[in-house]
């Protein structure tokens, strides 16, 4: 067995049996990742505020609210024994690598030291990444968005375009590409964060040689991965599988928390199961949590005698995260090997794209969608009224063959007349663009894929040029910067002033907009707390269906857009036109909420393919875009390539912590750790 390391750091881990490699892999991250790996077991836990003080409590309090733990736990029991034996090789070689590596700095730094990792930690680092990667957020805020701005307002809202989600991935036939055989490639989009959410390994054992991505903490590949016979990628489905039930909780006699809490259901009053937990604080007191289930699910928000919502998951109601599919994953040759082993998937629900060395390519949905009324996927219900319970699984989930000379794209956008599997998509804007570039390419090979994933043109852009070129009486910097944004070609690149000046102008009609009479007070009703603020920040809101507000005029806003658009011109008007670059830099989150290691200008924007996207209130730095960018070849493994935004190792001292940041903001691929040489595509 060994752990080795090709030249970009990314580790190599051969073994002579599947759970040496597991072993070696655990041991592996906790050498590379070891302080985010144990930040992720304590956001498992709900236990962050221990080492990060009060700037942990909302996540500690919803994790232990929302039982993620309890899950994983349940889930881990219920394993088949491969698959158990699996994670538990993994779980003893992160704690053979904690325990025999210096302690990580940031550790150090708080005097800390690693925990114990648990047989069910894995899963609940898994399940800690997907909670709030789905639905339930958004239909908080369209409830509360519908009772203060009405359903008009909800339904300019209500666009092809929900906040977090954004992903690319498409097959091409083996009749469309150079080599023969057909490629897969992608990018996800989620949070960029430091260290990074994805790692890149080679995993090699008896019957497998596997390239992928791997959460830190995960055993296995989980999206994107090589087999060297079959490949795949996925992108989110945009399913909805989270139900939000408003809950009228009540407590007996005794009024004492953690016990005697009622719920009431369609017939009735019921007890619901109660506990209570305590939240530990660095450096300040510790909270004591109330946790409350009822027949729904756990009580994410409120108490007896609040408004209080119950979510209700698939994990959570299974007591299952799919996490048989890893090791039939590693071993796959076919793309029915693959949908086999998806066919365990929980969630997320996720479009795959699969293909392999016979030629085969095939798109499916992989995960577990509840059956149940309409109302439940538009906004939260009330557990107390009949209809709304969950009654069965979807059976028959979308798949379909793709022909030697075809092509499948996927972008979370909506596809075909439905009935569909979720309610808001992805605005359809990317996969339109992508399915143009391919069109009529016979020879797509990995640089084609390339310059695809890197592609800056915003279709959006049209009707926002078009709204400036109409205005009049306008100041002479103001006009000067109006014919420099309805003159720019419309690509959203870092050295473009016609793009600076675009996002700039934007981002201050963003603001005005949300300034809207409608709009006021949206984000304190109800009051959410920290955690689930994100979601209901009423300029990103105004940011991300900015395209159909436009196009609406205004009307269901009651803003006079024509001229909200004019004062903002004015506003920007006495100062140079920015490039885009200067304006539309990268910053990771992390932790310690650190400075980025250093100022890298982007390009691309939110409905680009390339979509690196800004939040308007911290003007337009990036805060997400592709986390990871991958080619996979199906006739030469070798042809492919892939990139992250930061480096292999976690940390950015490292030489390998930072070193893929220029490639994957300049667009180029670094080899797969195939061979020790190879330069960056």
């Amino acid at each position: 067995m060994s752990i080795g390391h090709d030249r970009h750091g990314v580790p190599v881990i051969r073994g002579a049996s599947l759970l040496e490699v597991a072993r070696e892999q655990g041991r592996s991250v906790a050498r590379d990742r070891g302080w985010q790996i144990e930040l992720e077991r304590m956001r498992g836990e709900g236990r962050t505020a221990e080492l990060l003080g009060e700037a942990g409590v909302p996540w500690d309090v919803f994790a232990r609210r929302s039982m993620l733990e309890e899950v994983a736990k349940h889930a881990y029991r219920g394993l088949d024994a491969r698959s158990r034996d699996f994670v538990d090789a993994f779980v003893a070689g992160v704690n053979g690598g904690l325990t025999t590596s210096p302690v990580p700095e940031e550790l150090a730094r708080l005097d800390a030291r690693p925990g114990e990792w648990k047989p069910w930690t894995p899963l609940a680092v898994f399940l800690v990444q997907h909670v709030l990667f789905a639905t339930f957020p958004t239909k908080w805020w369209r409830e509360s968005l519908a009772a203060r701005a009405g359903e008009e307002a909800l339904a300019v809202f209500d666009l092809e375009g929900p906040v977090w989600s954004g992903s690319n991935a498409w097959a091409v036939g083996g009749d469309r590409t150079a080599s023969g055989l057909p490629l897969v490639a992608g990018d996800p989009h989620r949070l960029i964060e430091a260290p990074g959410v994805y790692q890149q390994v080679r995993l090699v054992g008896p019957g497998f040689d596997v390239v992928g991505l791997t959460f830190p903490g995960v055993p296995g590949v989980q999206h994107f991965a090589h087999t060297g016979h079959v490949a795949w990628g996925i992108t989110n489905a945009m399913a909805d599988y989270q139900d939000l039930y408003v809950e009228r909780l009540r407590r007996d006699e005794a009024g004492v928390m953690g016990e005697g809490v009622m719920a009431e259901g369609p017939d009735g009053w019921y007890d619901a199961d109660t506990s209570t937990t305590r939240v530990l604080v660095r450096g300040g007191a510790p909270v004591d949590v109330e946790i409350i289930v009822t027949r729904n699910g756990a009580i994410v928000h409120g108490g007896p005698g609040e408004r209080s919502y119950a979510l209700r998951t698939p994990s959570f109601a299974l007591r299952d995260l799919g996490f048989s599919a890893l090791v039939p994953l590693l071993h796959a040759r076919t793309v029915d090997d693959v949908e086999r082993a998806f066919a365990a998937w929980v969630e997320p629900v996720n479009d795959v794209l699969v293909a392999d060395t016979t030629g085969a390519v095939r798109h499916l949905t992989a995960g577990r969608v509840p059956v149940r009324a309409e109302a439940n996927r538009q906004r939260p219900v009330p557990a107390w009224e009949p209809g709304h319970a969950w009654t069965g699984w979807v059976e028959e989930m979308p798949r379909r063959d793709v022909a030697p000379d075809g092509v499948v794209v996927t972008a979370n956008e909506r596809r075909g007349p439905g009935p569909w599997l979720g309610v808001e998509f992805a605005p359809p804007h990317r996969a339109r663009r992508i399915a143009e570039l391919l069109d009529g390419d016979t020879s797509v090979d990995a640089d084609a894929c390339v310059r695809i994933q890197t592609d800056t043109f915003l279709p959006t852009a049209a009707r926002l040029q078009k709204l400036a070129a109409d205005l009049a009486s306008l100041s002479p910097g103001a006009g000067r910067w109006r014919d420099v944004i309805t003159g720019w070609d419309g690509h959203m690149d870092a050295g473009s002033l016609g793009a600076g000046a675009f996002g700039a102008w934007r981002a201050e009609l963003v603001h005005r907009i949300a300034e809207a009479e409608v709009l006021t007070g949206l984000a304190g009703v109800p009051h959410v707390g920290p955690l689930f603020e994100p979601w209901f920040l009423v300029a990103t809101r105004v940011m991300t269906s900015l395209d159909a507000i436009v196009a609406d005029e205004g009307h269901a806003l009651g803003v006079d857009l024509a001229e909200l658009a004019r004062q903002a011109l004015e506003a920007v008007g006495d100062a140079e036109p920015p490039t885009w670059g200067s304006r539309h830099t990268l910053w990771p989150l992390s932790a310690d909420d650190a400075p980025p290691p250093r100022t890298v200008g982007l390009s691309g924007d939110f409905d680009c393919v390339l979509s690196t996207t800004a939040a308007p209130m911290l003007g337009d730095l990036c805060f997400r875009g592709p986390v990871a960018r991958y080619v996979w070849d199906l006739a030469d493994r070798s042809a492919g390539g892939w990139a992250v935004p930061l480096g292999a190792h976690g940390d950015a001292d490292h030489p390998h912590g930072l070193d893929q940041l220029d490639a994957w903001a300049a667009g180029h691929l670094i080899d797969l750790p195939l061979t020790d040489e190879g330069p960056a595509r």
